[in-house]
């Protein structure tokens, strides 16, 4: 009888700690403290600037067919700017707008992020530079997600964001432009995806920048990856 207590017991604590630790890793409430530490440690350390650029992994539905489609672990990015101390994305969602960092970072799989900034960012990212990049990222604030990935300025997407803020505002291009046809489209994850876009009319040359095309750019350099 003392023996069926025991395990019993033995038991009953293994499943109060195994809740702990699915609440500790999982809620969100958590994800987003922990993300908190790790903006306060990359400002503390200088590892953040106005300017670079932050990708992660997403959690949205169609991030599987972009990480499958262009062979990249990545499938979100974004701008990071500061404002009175406090670190932002700038970022293509739905809308377009402006998010704190922390919650980006919270958002992503397993809070991963990989920060990178242009080699000569101390000669071309001055603070005049800085203010026509913002101004440039506020003619798109608002703006409908760009589902589609057509090369317009009426809906947008988050690495045709950046591409566009960078090339308007300092004349560099970072990242490949891309064909559609570029892509593996062959998984059937992907396929599914392009039939719910485009149906049997599928844009084959449409202009695209993927987030792997602008991770992947010569011109940058990695200063932080967790």
């Amino acid at each position: 009888m003392r023996k069926t207590v025991i395990i019993i017991s033995i038991l009953g604590l293994l499943i109060l700690s195994g809740l702990y630790a699915k609440r500790k890793f999982y809620d969100p409430k958590h994800r987003v403290e922990n993300a908190k530490k790790e903006v306060s440690r990359l400002a503390d350390n200088n590892e953040i600037k106005n300017g670079d650029l932050i990708f992660q992994t997403s959690l949205s539905g169609q991030s599987k067919a972009i990480q499958l489609a262009t062979k990249s672990k990545y499938s979100h990015c974004g701008i990071i700017y500061s404002d009175n101390g406090q670190f932002y994305v700038f970022e293509a969602v739905q809308p377009v707008k402006t998010t704190p960092l922390d919650k980006w970072i919270a958002r992503g799989e397993n809070g991963h992020y990989v920060i990178k900034r242009l080699k000569n960012a101390d000669q071309v990212l001055t603070a005049e530079t800085l203010q026509k990049m913002k101004r440039e990222g506020e003619k798109f604030k608002g703006k409908n997600y760009d589902l589609t990935f057509e090369w317009s300025d009426e809906k947008i997407y988050c690495s045709e964001l950046i591409w566009k803020v960078y090339q308007r505002a300092t004349g560099i291009e970072i990242g490949k432009l891309e064909k559609l046809s570029d892509f593996d489209l062959t998984h059937e994850a992907v396929k599914k995806k392009m039939r719910e876009r485009y149906g049997d009319k599928i844009p084959m040359d449409e202009a695209v920048v993927s987030p792997a095309a602008i991770y992947e750019s010569d011109l940058l350099t990695t200063v932080k990856s967790n």
